[in-house]
């Protein structure tokens, strides 16, 4: 059986791929590059994944870091990574919308550009598959391609930012190794159960509407003809894996995203009904709702990141040809986001007061 090698261990999507990867038997061992703050968690995580009491793979941590040389890995478990991984797959990076550009592009970047020097001495390399964003696109709209990767005239920040420009490396690769590309859209906790590990993304409109339940009507936020892409952690979960293991994904960029979304009035509406139990009721302006949220009280209150709301107005759709092609050989599709807010939700109620779901509003 084949070994793997995983970056952005103990993270969400790390976590339940490998989970799923055990369901599967695909691998005998699963590596996992670990940074050594995150040792203590991710030995954590591993007993967790156990619990579903199967033989195989094992998980071993390789202590390291991505934005060193050699991924900080000692030379000589180096040697032996190099001699035995054939699957890799890189998820670091730093996925906060109001990252500092010198955090981000120190580890989306710099460390891609590390990590990947490393990939490219392993022998027996049969997929590297790395994590991307559709978000790449930056403020490019219309109708995005999965063929395409477009340096646009801005970024609506430096998560978006840092992204394309890591892309850029990877697909440089493509004529030398074998390379899958995975662009997820927006990512949302488990489409049947609702699990997630933060409120982050969508759930920031969660955080405000929670906030303000109270108030005698929730107003929508300014006027949009946008959609908004979010799609559940488990369809991300085993639409990689899939892609991975087919010949077809070989050299090419993924982009899974939602085929058909919804406006981001209808799922705002969904979610002001899903909490409250009242359909919005007039709309604020765009303009006061994002100047509001630049006083950081509103937003630490709100727990909202300011980054969130220049989505609402971008106008993008993304391609999905390669996804549907490969993806429906394995009756792979992407659960209806309005039909599973209800779930969201209940497990966002049942977390919501819990500090360690939330993120830092800066």
């Amino acid at each position: 059986m084949s070994i793997a090698l995983m970056t952005g261990f103990p993270g969400f999507l790390a976590k339940n791929i490998i989970k799923e990867l055990r369901q599967q038997s695909a691998f005998s061992k699963i590596y996992v590059l670990v940074l050594p703050s995150q040792t203590d968690l991710a030995e954590k995580v591993i007993e967790e994944i156990y619990h579903d009491q199967l033989h195989t793979p094992t998980i071993e941590i390789v202590v390291g870091d991505i934005t060193l040389s050699d991924a900080g890995i000692q030379e000589d478990f180096l040697e032996k990574l190099r001699n035995e991984v054939e699957y890799v797959w890189h998820l670091a990076a730093i996925y906060d919308l109001a990252v500092p550009r010198e955090i981000a592009w120190k580890v989306n970047v710099h460390g891609t550009d590390m990590f990947n020097k490393v990939v490219t001495e392993f022998s027996k390399l049969k997929r590297y598959v790395y994590f991307s964003t559709a978000y790449v696109a930056g403020l490019r709209e219309g109708k995005l391609l999965e063929t395409e990767l477009i340096r646009p005239d801005g970024f609506k920040n430096y998560y978006e930012e840092t992204k394309y420009e890591a892309e850029l490396l990877v697909e440089k690769l493509k004529v030398a190794i074998p390379v899958t590309i995975i662009r997820p859209g927006i990512v949302r906790g488990h489409s049947e159960t609702g699990e997630t590990i933060k409120f982050d993304g969508p759930y920031f409109f969660v955080n405000m509407i929670s906030k303000l339940k109270k108030l005698p009507f929730i107003p929508y936020l300014g006027k949009s003809i946008s959609c908004i892409n979010v799609v559940p952690s488990d369809f991300i979960t085993k639409a990689s894996i899939y892609c991975s293991f087919s010949d077809a994904a070989i050299g090419q960029t993924i982009h899974l995203t939602d085929p058909q979304p919804y406006p981001v009035e209808e799922v705002y509406r969904a979610f002001v009904k899903e909490i409250t139990g009242k359909l919005p009721r007039g709309r604020l302006p765009l303009s006061i709702a994002k100047s509001s949220v630049e006083l950081y009280p509103v937003r630490k209150f709100l727990r909202v990141e300011k980054e969130t709301l220049d989505y609402l107005t971008w106008n993008a759709t993304f391609d999905t040809t390669n996804a549907e092609t490969i993806l429906s050989k394995g009756n792979i599709t992407c659960p209806d986001f309005i039909q599973t807010i209800p779930a969201m939700i209940a497990f966002y109620n049942k977390h919501k007061n819990d500090s360690s779901f939330h993120i830092l509003i800066k």
